[in-house]
């Protein structure tokens, strides 16, 4: 007698994972997740109509149990009548707060960090009652939203009540950690594990925790590497659209990776093994801004890591000039994204020119007289005179919903600024506005931003105060407005958007970075 075909269980299929066939398999009992076999099998060949009718049935059931959940304020974590084997307990969880976070996710950071999709969030709202996985995913994702100084402009109040949206994340954070201690993620992790543990880092980023940050950053990228991400095969099996999150997943932590190792003197752990995304895979949500961000780290690699970090010294002045070169060129002159994408793509830019200067200078190599402006002494000037540029035409909040990543970029710059401007000769009357102008600029945009006056204006008032000539220091540490300087016709920020469209990314076209990443990224 013929004996019955097993098949992988509905959870070992979604993580494409090897199951057992049993009830309940191995892999759901050991990472604690309900192991049914309620998914219909699809038929191999062509998917034609029939398999997008399928996907928008079940997208319309994962709504329809969604909407159950709505009808009650909360989720009923740890009401008698939930499982005990529910890995919901806290009630912290509302759909509310759900649904107020994934609006603000992909109102303004699914430009920097495209990796999750409407029907994805979808899914793992309606398995956040039997897979951990989704619940500690959930959980990190809102926490890792409401630490963004961006979301205060959103109508969070009434969702989290008194307490303050911080207070909210860190109890987030703590709810995802203790759950994930009761269970072996690493084993046999899946996408929503990898995805959890970046935004773990990205909360303990904003949180300036940066031991425990690097912790989860490494953890992210240790486990897609368990994972089989930075293999090209790996994107040969698969739906198109788990690939397609699981590519851009990949490069998502190449940047931030590659961002968080200069701020931070870290190595790194990825590199660019596999193709880019493809810009036209989602013409919905474009994502031509996350590819030019991808583009804009690719250089810094491990040579020049181990040169910034001190491990090597094979370093030139041809070299280092011609990064230079590449940067002032790696963006084009009419960024067709949105508003938000601008003001992280042209601050990391402005940015990684000024670590490269730093390079430069630490290895000798810069002159006085060198026709290469990249190579002089004054080139920060030029920098500082670009970003200037660059943020009085940017408006507050897209800057401010890349956190403290886009604000440290910019303090870096600044504080560079202020060395040069201790040593060498300005000769103001050479200058309609000059450095000092510059300067004044930064230290405004700093102060007006959430999470700069606190945490970096009185950093930089006392090194303008310890290095710049005491008339100097006075003039630039008074009350002072923002100047405009004349954009630049090479560095132009955005094609022309109606005033009604920069504040959303939903129907524009991607990119800025992580956050923190900003990366943050992200920023």
């Amino acid at each position: 007698m013929a004996s019955a075909t097993k098949r992988a269980c509905d959870a070992c299929h979604r993580r494409k994972v090897r199951c057992n066939g049993q009830q309940s398999c191995g892999n759901c009992s050991q990472a604690g997740l309900a192991c049914t076999y309620d998914a219909i099998p699809q038929k191999k060949g062509p998917k034609g109509s029939r398999a997008k009718v399928i996907s928008e049935l079940r997208l319309k059931e994962h709504q329809k149990r969604a909407d159950h959940r709505r009808q009650d304020s909360m989720y009923n974590y740890g009401s008698p009548t939930s499982s005990p084997s529910s890995p919901t307990s806290s009630g912290l969880l509302t759909q509310e707060l759900i649904d107020g976070c994934t609006e603000f996710y992909f109102a303004q950071l699914y430009p920097t960090m495209p990796i999750m999709q409407n029907e994805q969030l979808w899914a793992l709202v309606a398995e956040i009652d039997t897979s951990m996985e989704a619940y500690c995913l959930l959980c990190s994702f809102c926490a890792f939203m409401l630490i963004q100084p961006g979301i205060e402009g959103q109508p969070m109040k009434p969702l989290i009540g008194s307490c303050s949206r911080t207070s909210i994340g860190r109890q987030l954070i703590d709810e995802a950690l203790r759950k994930r201690k009761s269970h072996d993620y690493i084993e046999n992790p899946s996408v929503d594990v990898v995805v959890t543990s970046f935004f773990l880092f990205g909360c303990f980023f904003g949180l300036d925790k940066h031991n425990t940050a690097w912790f989860h950053l490494r953890e992210a990228t240790t486990l897609a590497q368990i994972m089989g991400m930075q293999d090209e095969k790996t994107y040969t099996i698969g739906t198109r659209i788990t690939m397609m999150n699981m590519r851009r997943l990949f490069w998502l932590l190449f940047v931030t990776e590659r961002a968080y190792a200069l701020q931070k003197h870290r190595p790194l752990s990825l590199h660019a093994t596999i193709n880019l995304p493809s810009v036209a895979e989602d013409p919905s949500k474009p994502i031509a801004g996350f590819i030019h961000l991808v583009n804009l780290y690719r250089p810094f690699d491990d040579t020049f890591v181990g040169l910034w970090n001190k491990s090597r010294t094979d370093c030139s002045t041809l070299w280092l000039a011609h990064l230079q070169t590449r940067l002032s060129q790696a963006l084009p002159a009419v960024l067709g994204g949105t508003e938000t994408q601008a003001a992280d793509l042209r601050t990391s830019q402005h940015w990684l020119r000024t670590i490269v200067w730093q390079l430069s200078i630490t290895n000798n190599f810069l002159s006085s007289t060198s026709p290469d402006s990249s190579m002089t002494f004054g080139y920060p000037i030029e920098i500082a005179k670009d970003l200037v540029a660059v943020t009085s035409q940017l408006s507050q909040r897209s800057m401010e919903v890349h956190g403290v990543g886009l604000i440290e970029k910019l303090f870096d710059v600044a504080c560079t600024l202020i060395d040069v401007m201790s040593c060498v000769p300005l000769e103001s009357q050479h200058f309609s506005v000059g450095p000092q102008d510059y300067l004044n600029h930064l230290v405004h945009l700093i102060s007006t931003l959430r999470g700069g006056r606190s945490r970096y204006l009185p950093l930089l008032i006392t090194k303008i105060s310890d290095t710049l000539p005491p008339h100097m220091a006075a003039s630039i540490t008074q009350p002072m407005v923002p100047i405009k300087v004349e954009q630049s016709p090479e560095i132009p920020i955005l094609q022309h958007q109606d005033s009604s469209e920069t504040h959303s990314s939903n129907t524009s076209s991607p990119y800025s970075t992580p956050l923190f990443l900003h990366y943050y990224p992200l920023s």
